[in-house]
């Protein structure tokens, strides 16, 4: 797959095949991944890979915790506290299509069903979780965030890497909204933060929801040319 299809091919999986994805093949992704730029070559990324009953440990714990726990978000990257326009706008677009016609709101069981299945990580086998020094993100000045855009361009060449491998991947805040059960079950120090999970294997497209691809924004809205 060149690297223009595997832009335009890649989404994110919300069903996966239970077949597992061999560790030479996420180690091969990973190490390709990691040559993505970084402010001065500091290379802010780490990852931790789980699967097998590591994996399950945490699966269970969050749902055993359950979503109501999520009020206090305990993140230890900050979450958006509200969403101005447009962005609100086009969250409810992705919405209104993910209820495919339907005119009633989705019922507390309902909920707590997709609740699981996320927690699940969609029936992926593997997880990449994301790990940063905490000394590195929280500064004595302020946040810095350019550590989480240098990593954001090696997740991109992760599920780039993996579509190109015939994998799906979807990228999680879900997954890691109880760093702690995660800092315990793979034994993760705590000067190490917990900013993302990776969720990659093979994904079902027998299953609808992968038949669904997301709408952009025109270009002409996003992007403006000057001095041409």
């Amino acid at each position: 797959m060149d690297l223009v299809q595997a832009i335009k091919e890649r989404k994110s999986i919300r069903a996966f095949k239970p077949d597992q994805v061999h560790r030479e093949t996420i180690k091969e992704i990973l190490e390709l991944a990691m040559r993505a730029p970084s402010w001065a070559n500091t290379q802010p990324w780490e990852f931790a890979v789980a699967t097998g009953e590591k994996l399950k440990t945490i699966q269970e714990a969050f749902i055993k915790r359950g979503g109501a726990a999520m009020q206090n978000s305990q993140s230890e990257v900050p979450r958006p506290y509200e969403f101005p326009e447009p962005y609100i706008t086009r969250i409810h677009k992705m919405q209104a299509r993910e209820m495919r016609g339907r005119t009633t709101e989705m019922k507390p069981e309902e909920m707590e069903e997709r609740m699981i299945i996320n927690f699940r990580n969609y029936g992926a086998g593997t997880c990449i979780y994301l790990l940063m020094s905490k000394n590195y993100f929280f500064q004595e000045k302020g946040v810095n965030c350019w550590g989480m855009y240098d990593s954001g361009a090696a997740v991109q060449n992760i599920m780039l890497l993996a579509a190109d491998r015939g994998l799906g991947t979807i990228a999680q805040a879900m997954a890691v909204v109880y760093p702690d059960i995660i800092h315990e079950v793979l034994e993760i120090s705590s000067d190490k933060l917990i900013a993302l999970c990776i969720a990659i294997g093979y994904p079902d497209w027998d299953n609808e929801i992968n038949k669904d691809f997301r709408d952009r924004e025109p270009f002409d809205t996003l992007v403006k040319f000057y001095g041409y």
